[in-house]
């Protein structure tokens, strides 16, 4: 869990609160704090009380965005923090078109998936 940056934050177009999931998934708050904790998740501290806020890009109703966890993990391996992988997520990649967040919440998880792995070579 990091602090967000200006440049974070002006890519991300919408965050939702810890408790604003809780509240979609229908479980406690720390129930979603160990969604964080085991990387399922990112969130970052942002706003004038530096509560923890997770990109709503990344929720799906009631459950979070499919293939969204696994490009997490890949991210992760090829040695990417939380505020590289928010960034590589939310930057514009025209061969998708649109963002890997976009494609994500698109069912496009293999696209993405591939591009993450390619990040590697």
């Amino acid at each position: 869990m990091t602090e967000i940056d200006a440049k974070i934050d002006a890519l991300v177009p919408a965050w939702l609160n810890l408790p604003e999931i809780a509240e979609r998934f229908g479980i406690e708050v720390t129930r979603v704090r160990q969604l964080v904790k085991e990387g399922q998740l990112i969130a970052v501290r942002r706003g004038e009380n530096r509560a923890l806020h997770v990109p709503a890009a990344f929720i799906d109703e009631d459950k979070i965005v499919k293939g969204l966890t696994g490009t997490l993990t890949l991210l992760r391996d090829d040695g990417y923090n939380d505020e590289e992988m928010l960034e590589w997520l939310f930057t514009p990649d025209p061969s998708l078109p649109g963002t890997p967040a976009q494609a994500l919440s698109e069912n496009r998880g293999t696209e993405v998936k591939r591009r993450a792995q390619a990040l590697a070579v």
